[in-house]
């Protein structure tokens, strides 16, 4: 696989987190109507929804902040050959960062250990623009 097509990978893993993430909020939302813990028209008012389905939608949303800046800086480093070794190392442990910081998320929720595994995906999306922008001036 050439090294320039290989920056979808981490894209596609992040895509798929995505889809996991939203299988579990729906799974939670069900499980929590089918219980007694909601009822449907709770939906429409997010700010009383149950705990457990909660977090999940949360985590949904934080997955269309930092990584919107991934996708597009791995389709302009691909548009611009600016892909390497180093940006695809860098693009994995980003991916990688968010799926714990999701796991973190929808499991125990603990705010300090979510925090640390943002920052590490915010610096890590950092490096990817940083590495962009050092391929488009040339240097």
């Amino acid at each position: 696989m050439p090294t320039s097509t290989a920056i979808f990978w981490p894209v596609i893993v992040q895509v798929a987190l995505i889809h996991a993430v939203y299988f579990l909020m729906l799974k939670r939302r069900y499980r929590a109507v089918r219980t007694g813990l909601a009822k449907p028209q709770d939906y429409w008012v997010p700010a009383i929804e149950p705990a457990p389905s909660a977090t999940a939608a949360r985590s949904l949303i934080n997955q269309f902040e930092l990584p919107v800046l991934f996708f597009l800086v791995c389709i302009l480093l691909y548009m611009t050959a600016g892909v390497n070794d180093v940006v695809l190392a860098t693009a994995w442990l980003f991916v990688l960062s968010r799926f714990a910081h999701a796991y973190v998320h929808v499991t125990s929720n603990r705010l300090r250990i979510r925090q640390r595994l943002f920052v590490v995906g915010f610096v890590l999306n950092s490096i990817l623009w940083l590495l962009f922008a050092v391929h488009i001036a040339g240097i």
